[in-house]
């Protein structure tokens, strides 16, 4: 039960303290959810985004990813949790903590690669990420995009399965 909870945080359907009071998705499968900027995002935080429907995940990560403009901007990378104490749990008790480089995301119990970037500013990323854990595979679109002058981090899912609000995490310092 409890892998089956952390798998669905992963992926952008868990629970957490924030989201416990957070509605149901009630997007319908396939269709984006609503683009709208995170609560409490700063008015010059650009955090929206519609997906185009017909656009697919690409069958394999694009060419060149991980470097140069198909790469995670460097101000999203580092180490983020949802919960304050997650970022000094040690490894393996940190539940919410979500560390990303370059080219993945690293969740608990599961990792994204990086796929196809959409769109990509300094401060923000749209793009198509390929996800594997608990030995089950899926694609996942996903903005991610810092607000508050960088200390966080709103992450917002697109498509089947995809959290119906955004989640925010803190920026977890060394």
């Amino acid at each position: 039960m409890l892998a089956t909870i952390l798998l669905l945080a992963a992926c952008g359907g868990g629970h957490d303290e924030k989201q416990e009071t957070a509605p149901e998705n009630t997007s319908i499968p396939g269709e984006p959810a609503s683009a709208v900027p995170a609560e409490g995002a700063p008015a010059d935080a650009d955090l929206s985004y519609t997906p185009d429907a017909s656009a697919k995940p690409p069958a394999k990560p694009d060419a060149g990813i991980g470097t140069g403009d198909k790469a995670i901007p460097a101000a999203i990378q580092g180490r983020w949790a949802l919960k304050e104490e997650d970022c000094t749990a040690r490894p393996g008790t940190d539940l919410t903590a979500l560390v990303i480089d370059a080219k993945t995301l690293r969740f608990f119990e599961s990792a994204g690669d990086l796929a196809h970037v959409r769109e990509r500013g300094a401060n923000r990323i749209v793009a198509d990420y390929k996800f594997g854990g608990e030995g089950e595979t899926w694609d996942r679109l996903m903005l991610l995009g810092l607000a508050d002058g960088g200390k966080t981090l709103v992450r917002r899912d697109y498509g089947e399965g995809a959290a119906a609000e955004p989640l925010r995490y803190r920026r977890c310092v060394a």
